[in-house]
């Protein structure tokens, strides 16, 4: 199979991103632009963030998670712990989170260590969680290989009737991680590949640089 894509083209031509429209805390930045994005009709889920970690194999992977909070400290995301991202972030909490949303033509990238939030957060977020979402989780032995579909489909369909009329408690293989950003960038699409690049790096001081990056 041999496919050229050299012709595909588009010019981005919708927004651009100034000086004068930046704040000095990119978090503030970061809502603006999320905001944006979750009360657009056309994006499905605003909140769908590119999570990339370096495994134990020494490659980068990079899969689509659901970013569940953000605050002034960092983004939080759950996941099983056991799980090939959560080893990866086990052996080296330094990770990628980036959000791209073509509508708009807006990308962000962020750099930033990860770390387990605390339990009650988990228990929290775990409770609000419909009650099959939450058996999927504790049935599933996330990256592992099974043998079939139906391996799965029956774990489900046992603890179901198990627990029918009793609540759920969170597994401790299963939490969230909070992702303290070091750096973030903007990056806003512009006409002729001439593309806006704004990135945010956070100083010892707690202060942070702000530099405008060729595209």
């Amino acid at each position: 199979m041999n496919q050229d894509l050299s012709d595909y083209r588009k010019s981005y031509e919708k927004f651009e991103l100034t000086e004068e429209s930046l704040t000095d805390n990119p978090m503030e930045l970061f809502r603006d632009w999320f905001y944006m994005a979750d009360h657009n009709d056309k994006i499905g889920e605003a909140n769908a963030m590119t999570v990339s970690t370096i495994g134990l194999d020494g490659f980068p992977k990079s899969r689509v998670v659901l970013l569940k909070k953000f605050t002034d400290e960092g983004f939080i995301f759950y996941t099983n712990y056991n799980s090939e991202k959560g080893k990866a972030i086990e052996h080296n909490n330094h990770i990628c989170l980036s959000f791209f949303w073509p509508v708009l033509e807006k990308q962000i990238i962020i750099k930033g260590k990860a770390e387990k939030v605390p339990s009650n957060l988990s228990d929290g977020y775990f409770e609000s969680r419909p009650k099959q979402s939450q058996i999927s989780a504790i049935v599933s032995p996330q990256s592992q290989v099974v043998p079939n579909r139906e391996y799965l489909e029956t774990k489900s369909e046992k603890l179901i009737k198990e627990t029918e009329n009793t609540e759920l408690n969170r597994p401790d293989y299963w939490g969230g991680y909070i992702v303290r950003p070091l750096s973030i960038e903007f990056w806003q699409g512009r006409p002729n590949r001439l593309h806006d690049r704004i990135r945010y790096t956070l100083q010892e001081n707690y202060d942070w640089l702000r530099e405008r990056l060729a595209p």
